[in-house]
Parts: C-alpha cells; sequence; structure tokens
C-alpha cells in the first residue's frame, strides 16, 4: 500500500502542477488518460486492500501491469539513447520493481483472502 500511496501523492502533485494536460509533452493522449486516471485508481486500490478486498488485490495487480507498460512506451525512446536511463533512482525501475513485487505477491495474497472469506462464510452460517 506504501507504494500506491506514494504513486497517489506523485499524480497530485503532477496534476495541481500542470494541470490534466502535464503528460502531454511526453505521453500519447490514451496514456495521457491513464496516468491521469491514476489519481482515482491509486486511492481506490490503498482503500480496497486496506478493507482486505481480493478486488482490490486484482484492482492494485492491474494498475500496474498497465502503469509499468505504459512507463516503459514512455520512457522506450530515453531507453534507446541512454540505456543508464534504467537505473535511474527514481523512474522506470523502481516503477517496474514495484510493479513486479504487486504482481507476484497478489497469488499468496489472494489464496489468503480466499481462505478468510470462506472462513468467514462458514462462521455466519
Amino acid at each position: 500500500m506504501i507504494g500506491f500511496v506514494e504513486g497517489v501523492g506523485a499524480h497530485f502533485l503532477d496534476l495541481a502542477g500542470g494541470g490534466i494536460h502535464f503528460y502531454a509533452s511526453f505521453a500519447p493522449v490514451p496514456l495521457q488518460v491513464f496516468f491521469v486516471s491514476l489519481a482515482v485508481l491509486d486511492p481506490l486500490v490503498v482503500v480496497l486492500v486496506t478493507l482486505v478486498r481480493p478486488a482490490g488485490i486484482r484492482l492494485a495487480c492491474g494498475v500496474m501491469v498497465l502503469d509499468v507498460a505504459a512507463n516503459w512506451i514512455v520512457n522506450w525512446p530515453w531507453l534507446q539513447e541512454d540505456p543508464g536511463w534504467l537505473l535511474r533512482p527514481v523512474g522506470l525501475l523502481p516503477i517496474t520493481l514495484f510493479g513486479l513485487f504487486v504482481a507476484v505477491s497478489s497469488v499468496p495474497l489472494l489464496r489468503a483472502t480466499a481462505r478468510t472469506t470462506e472462513g468467514l462464510g462458514r462462521t455466519a452460517r
């Protein structure tokens, strides 16, 4: 959740500083729309995961798959010019690693939430 809270802050700062056209200088329109939508999707992930909802875990995974793909698309020209671009402490590498972490950890989290909801269902009967 910490990564998504950081994402909320980053996207809100971007939007506060440049409005909905903040991403226009480096991203095509569909990716601009996606990056702006993260100001809603990231907090939604935080709320749903905090409430231990399987939908939150699935949404987190989907958001990060799309976020990583979008960031690779946007950063690809710079990465081709300078492969060291990947090693910047803020940017593509941390987003990619966080995306992998979310995807890998989603499987055991979904299993755990399934067991929890099954257990709750049996208790309620």
